[in-house]
């Protein structure tokens, strides 16, 4: 992902979730070199993610895949692309949090092998206050 990709991520972005983060939260990732990935197919975002490497550990801090091309797989390949990269760098464990009500992120999760280890309360902001997350990790052996 590049500054010049934020406006189609940005679209992509604000069409799937009602808290959606900033082009200045994008920005900051890309500047402090977080990991940011694209899937693109003819030209076109399909998905991406941000991701943070800190000493031994991974933290997946945003995956999207839009809204029309969900349920092929993009996520779990995203996913698995990641698991890949943080083996290849050495890390031990890659962190996430999850919403309670995302059933199908939690589910993917489950079946890629995270393993809940926790939950934050009002972690994220809701249409009704605030909406715990889960903790997931994935430990890489």
């Amino acid at each position: 992902m590049r500054q010049l990709d934020l406006s189609e991520v940005m679209a992509i972005e604000e069409q799937s979730y009602d808290f959606p983060w900033t082009k200045g939260i994008f920005s900051d990732c890309l500047e402090n070199q977080y990991t940011a990935m694209l899937y693109e197919q003819n030209d076109r975002i399909l998905a991406y993610s941000v991701s943070q490497f800190i000493v031994d550990e991974c933290h997946l801090l945003n995956l999207c895949v839009r809204r029309e091309a969900r349920g092929h797989g993009l996520g779990a390949k995203m996913v698995r692309y990641l698991i890949n990269q943080a083996r290849q760098k050495d890390m031990g464990s890659i962190f996430l949090e999850v919403r309670v009500s995302n059933m199908p992120a939690i589910h993917l999760y489950d079946k890629l092998g995270f393993n809940e280890i926790g939950l934050r309360r009002d972690y994220y902001p809701d249409n009704n206050g605030r909406e715990d997350a889960l903790l997931l990790a994935y430990e890489i052996f």
